[in-house]
């Protein structure tokens, strides 16, 4: 279990965390309800979508579900890389911001494939991601002479999401922004591994 240890407390974490919002939510609010938290700024706002992260969708009943498996396959495929990074002691950094993806793509499926039966609002595989994060840190209007968008209202940050998206985004930024760091370890290690080899 050497090397494990914090990368599952991590999932666990998330996870507890992610279902504990969501089932509040989902049992204390009704869909469009709202509480602010600091003004305009940030705001607990109830939504639910069929899709993908930040409300995006997949349409139909059978997009639906080909979201669902394929979300189930993706899972399964970064605990697969999860575990192969742990045992070839990759960098610790790149591990646990992996570990960040799984469990926030973890928690999303979580939503999708019970939460229909759960709540008794659809069959397994249908159910609905619950949103609830909210940060419409400005609004404004784009000028007139904007090309495509000009006059219409704006709104920055849109996207409604909940904390499973966030350690998703969280993970992915990371690992783009530390990329050098992450994978210089180890092609430094396949370096000396052929230096070895030529040697021997």
């Amino acid at each position: 279990m050497k090397g494990y240890t914090k990368p599952l407390l991590l999932i666990f974490l998330v996870l507890l965390a992610d279902q504990v919002s969501k089932t509040w939510v989902k049992t204390n609010m009704y869909i469009t309800q709202e509480f602010k938290i600091l003004g305009d700024w940030f705001i607990i706002h109830f939504t639910e979508n069929n899709g993908m992260a930040f409300g995006l969708e997949f349409g139909g009943e059978f997009g639906k579900l080909a979201l669902s498996l394929f979300r189930i396959l993706a899972v399964g495929g970064i605990a697969y890389a999860l575990h192969y990074m742990i045992q070839r002691k990759y960098h610790r950094g790149l591990i646990l911001n992996v570990a960040l993806i799984f469990a926030g793509a973890l928690g999303n499926i979580i939503d999708s494939v019970f939460y229909g039966v759960i709540y008794k609002y659809e069959s397994l595989f249908h159910g609905r991601v619950v949103d609830m994060l909210y940060f419409p840190i400005f609004k404004g209007t784009f000028p007139t002479w904007f090309p495509v968008w000009g006059g219409e209202p704006f709104e920055f940050f849109r996207p409604v999401f909940n904390l499973a998206d966030a350690a998703i985004s969280v993970g992915v930024i990371a690992i783009l922004i530390f990329q050098k760091t992450y994978f210089k370890e180890e092609v430094k290690d396949e370096i000396g591994i052929n230096n070895e080899s030529v040697e021997d």
